[in-house]
C-alpha cells in the first residue's frame, strides 16, 4: 500500500493533549473524521474507536502495554483502521460508543475500545484489555483483535446483524424505562429520597461499595428534600436525611479522595473508605462539590465544610487557572509514569519538612504511618483522622509547608483545554460558594469566566461551541450539556449579580433565556418528552441519543429542568412551565427504579414544589445585609434583584410563585418568611 496520510499516525498536529499523548505510538491512529471511515470502507476492514482522556490512569497503562508495542501496533494497523478520540473533546462520540459497550458488557469505563463496521456502527467493545493472559478472565488484546479481524472476514453478516441490533437498542433507549405518559407526582419525590437513603453506606458514607464516586447530585437532591416543609413534618425522615448527608460529606472531606495538602477532590476512591483514590483531578467534579459543600455548610455550619470550599477554590486558582478567568480541564493521575507519586508521604518525608515534633502531630492526625496505606510503597495518602476541636486549623501552616515541598516534586501533567460544560459547573459552584460565604472575589472570578465563555465560545451565528484551546481558539459544536450547564451557571450569577455589582444581573438572565431559545430550536424532540444530546444540525452519528441518567456530571435533560424552572419563575412565560411539566412524563419509572441515577432531575422538581423565590429590592443598592440574613438559613434557590419600578413599593418584597408577601424594611424579616 503506498504511503499516505492514512498509513501513519496523524495525531501530532491535534490540539487535544490526549491525542498528542498518542502521537508517537506505532499505531496508525487517525483523528475522528470521515476520512478514517472512508479508508475502512476502501480497505474493507473494521474500525477500532479507542476513547479516553489525558488524565486517565488506565488509558496510560493500556498505551504503555499495547499501543507502544510494535508487534501489537502492527496487528492493529494491518487489520483495522484505528481512531483515537478524546472523550472530553467529543462527548457525543463517547456517549454513543459508551452506551453500546455498556449494552454489550453491562459496564463501561475508560479506556473505551469499540469495534465497528466501516460505517461506524459498533458490534463489540470493552474497556481495558491486557497484552497477555493474566488469569483474570480477560482476553488479551492481541488475541482479541486477531479473533475479531478473522470473524469480520468470515462472518460479516453476523456482525452486520449485531451492529444493527445495537443501533436499534440505542434508539429505543431514548424512551425512558417505565414512561407511560403519567407525570411524576410530587409525593414520589419523598419516596425516592427514602429509597436513596436506604442505599447509603452508614459506616463510611457514600453509596455502594468500591469503587466509590462522589455522589454530588444525589446529596444535592437530599439537601433539596431536607429543605422542604414535607420533610420537616416527618422528623424521622428529616433525621435520616441529616445523617446521610453529614456522614457522606464528612467521609469525603476527611478521606484521601480530598487532597488534604493541596485542596481539590480526586476522581473517585478505589476503596469504600475514601482512602486511596485514582488521583486524577477533574474540574467537573470539583465544580459540583464546591456547590454541594457550600450548601452543606449553609445548613449544618460545620467548619470542615467551609475549609473544603476554601481549599478547593485555592486549588482551582493556583493550579487550574486558564485564559480569561476560565479553568483548565484536569490534572493527570500519574507523575513520572507512577500514579499518585506526587501526593503520598512517608513519616520520614514529613519529618524532613516539619521537624520531629510537628511531624509527630501531623502524622498522627493524617494517618501517615511506617506501614503506609498506598500499596507496597510504605507511603501514605493523607486522610484526616480528626481530633480535638480546631486541630485542622492549627495544622494549616504545616500543610502549607508540605505543599511547598510537594511542589518541588515532579508534577502531574495538566490538560489545558477549556471545556464550556465543565467551566459552567465550576462557575455555578463558585457563585454558590461566594454567596454562602460573602466572598466577592469568588463571585468576580465566576463572572469573569462566564463573560469569557460567552464572548469567545460562540460562532459567527451566535451558536455555542464547546471547547477552547489557547492559540487555536474555539471548536466543536456544543451539546445539550453545554447549553443546560451554562444556563444553570448564568442563572446562578443572575440570582446574585446585583449584590456583587448593582445593575449587573439582567445580562446574565438575558443570556440564559437566549440559550433556552436555541435549545428549544435545535435539541427539542417534537414527538416525545426530552431533548437530544446533539443539535439537529450537528454531525450525524450512528444514533442520535437522549440521556436520562446522571453520571459523573448531571445529564443535560436534568440540568435543563433547573433552567426551565428558574426561567419560568423569573419571566412567567408559560412555555417554560409547559415544557417542565411535559418532562415529568419521563421520570415516574426512573424515580421508582433508579432514583439516585436521576437525582439532579428530582432535585429540580423538589425545588419547584417548594417554590423558587424572588426578592425585589427598592430603595437601597447594598444587598449585603440581605445576603447575610438569607445565608443564616439553609440554602434555597433565591433570585435577588434591584428595581426602580415606580409601581414597586420600597423595601424588600418576597415572592414565591405568584404569591408575594407584604414589603418589609428589614431584610431579616424577609429571610424569616422563607
Amino acid at each position: 500500500m503506498p504511503e499516505n496520510d492514512l498509513s501513519r499516525n496523524r495525531l501530532a498536529e491535534e490540539a487535544s493533549l490526549y491525542l498528542r499523548q498518542h502521537a508517537e505510538n506505532p499505531v496508525h491512529w487517525q483523528p475522528w473524521g470521515p476520512e478514517a471511515f472512508e479508508e475502512a470502507r476502501r480497505r474493507n476492514v473494521p474500525v477500532i474507536v479507542s476513547i479516553g482522556y489525558s488524565s486517565c490512569h488506565w488509558c496510560h497503562v493500556m498505551e504503555r502495554e499495547s499501543f507502544e508495542d510494535p508487534y501489537i501496533a502492527g496487528l492493529m494497523n494491518s487489520h483495522f483502521v484505528c481512531i483515537k478520540v478524546d472523550r472530553e473533546e467529543r462527548p457525543d462520540v463517547d456517549q454513543v460508543y459508551m452506551e453500546a459497550v455498556q449494552m454489550i458488557n453491562q459496564h463501561g469505563g475508560w479506556p473505551l475500545n469499540a469495534f465497528c463496521l466501516p460505517d461506524g456502527r459498533p458490534f463489540f467493545g470493552g474497556t481495558y484489555f491486557p497484552p497477555e493472559d493474566r488469569g483474570q478472565g480477560i482476553v488479551p488484546w492481541p488475541q482479541l483483535i486477531m479473533r475479531i479481524a478473522d470473524y469480520f472476514k468470515k462472518n460479516r453478516d453476523e456482525l452486520e446483524e449485531n451492529a444493527g441490533n445495537i443501533v436499534n437498542n440505542l434508539a429505543a433507549a431514548n424512551v425512558p424505562m417505565g414512561a407511560d405518559g403519567t407525570p411524576l407526582p410530587n409525593e414520589a419525590l419523598l419516596t425516592a429520597a427514602e429509597a436513596v437513603c436506604g442505599q447509603h453506606d452508614d459506616e463510611w458514607g457514600g453509596f455502594g461499595d468500591a469503587p466509590k464516586f462522589p455522589p454530588s447530585m444525589t446529596l444535592d437532591y437530599l439537601l433539596a428534600v431536607r429543605a422542604t416543609q414535607a420533610a420537616a413534618d416527618q422528623p424521622e425522615l428529616a433525621a435520616r436525611l441529616d445523617d446521610v448527608i453529614r456522614k457522606s460529606l464528612a467521609g469525603m472531606a476527611r478521606g484521601g479522595i480530598f487532597d488534604q495538602i493541596g485542596g481539590g477532590f480526586c476522581r473517585y476512591s478505589t476503596d469504600k473508605f475514601w482512602i486511596i483514590p485514582h488521583f486524577e483531578k477533574m474540574l467537573s467534579d470539583n465544580g459540583l462539590l464546591l456547590s454541594l459543600y457550600a450548601k452543606g455548610w449553609q445548613r449544618y455550619r460545620q467548619p470542615l465544610y467551609a475549609d473544603i470550599v476554601a481549599e478547593t477554590v485555592g486549588w482551582l486558582e493556583r493550579e487550574m487557572s486558564g485564559p480569561g478567568g476560565t479553568f483548565y480541564a484536569s490534572l493527570d493521575a500519574d507523575s513520572d509514569g507512577v500514579e499518585g507519586k506526587s501526593y503520598v508521604w512517608t513519616p520520614e518525608e514529613v519529618e524532613a519538612v516539619l521537624g520531629k515534633d510537628e511531624a509527630a502531630v501531623f502524622n498522627d492526625a493524617y494517618l501517615i504511618t511506617p506501614k503506609g496505606n498506598f500499596g507496597q510503597s510504605g507511603a501514605s495518602n493523607p486522610c484526616f483522622a480528626g481530633g480535638e476541636p480546631g486541630l485542622r486549623a492549627r495544622l494549616a501552616p504545616a500543610r502549607a509547608k508540605l505543599l511547598a515541598a510537594r511542589n518541588a516534586r515532579p508534577a502531574p501533567s495538566r490538560d489545558p483545554k477549556v471545556l464550556l460544560s465543565w467551566n459552567a459547573l465550576a462557575i455555578r459552584g463558585l457563585a454558590t460558594a461566594a454567596v454562602a460565604f460573602g466572598t466577592r472575589e469568588w463571585f468576580a472570578r465566576a463572572r469573569q469566566a462566564a463573560d469569557f465563555l460567552w464572548e469567545n465560545l460562540r460562532d459567527s451565528d451566535g451558536r455555542l461551541l464547546s471547547v477552547y484551546y489557547e492559540g487555536s481558539g474555539p471548536r466543536v459544536a456544543a451539546t445539550l450539556d453545554d447549553h443546560a450547564y451554562f444556563m444553570e451557571a448564568l442563572l446562578a450569577l443572575g440570582a446574585w449579580a446585583d449584590w456583587h455589582e448593582p445593575g449587573a444581573a439582567q445580562p446574565y438572565l438575558d443570556r440564559a433565556e437566549a440559550l433556552m431559545e436555541s435549545t428549544f430550536k435545535h435539541f427539542r424532540d417534537p414527538a416525545q418528552a426530552g431533548f437530544f444530546f446533539t443539535a439537529d444540525d450537528a454531525e450525524a452519528l450512528v444514533a442520535r441519543k437522549k440521556t436520562w441518567f446522571d453520571n459523573a456530571t448531571p445529564t443535560g435533560n436534568s440540568s435543563l429542568l433547573h433552567a426551565l424552572s428558574a426561567l419560568h419563575t423569573l419571566t412567567g412565560k408559560a412555555e417554560y412551565l409547559t415544557e417542565l411539566n411535559d418532562m415529568r412524563q419521563a421520570y415516574p419509572g426512573l424515580a421508582s427504579r433508579a432514583p439516585a441515577a436521576v437525582a439532579h432531575a428530582l432535585s429540580a422538581y423538589t425545588q419547584q414544589a417548594a417554590g423558587l423565590a424572588t426578592i425585589k429590592v427598592k430603595g437601597t443598592t447594598d444587598l449585603e445585609p440581605l445576603r447575610a440574613a438569607l445565608t443564616e438559613r439553609p440554602w434555597r434557590q433565591v433570585f435577588v434583584s434591584l428595581t426602580d419600578d415606580p409601581a414597586q413599593p420600597a423595601g424588600y418584597q418576597l415572592c414565591v410563585g405568584t404569591t408575594c408577601s407584604a414589603p418589609a424594611a428589614d431584610p431579616a424579616e424577609v429571610a424569616q418568611y422563607l
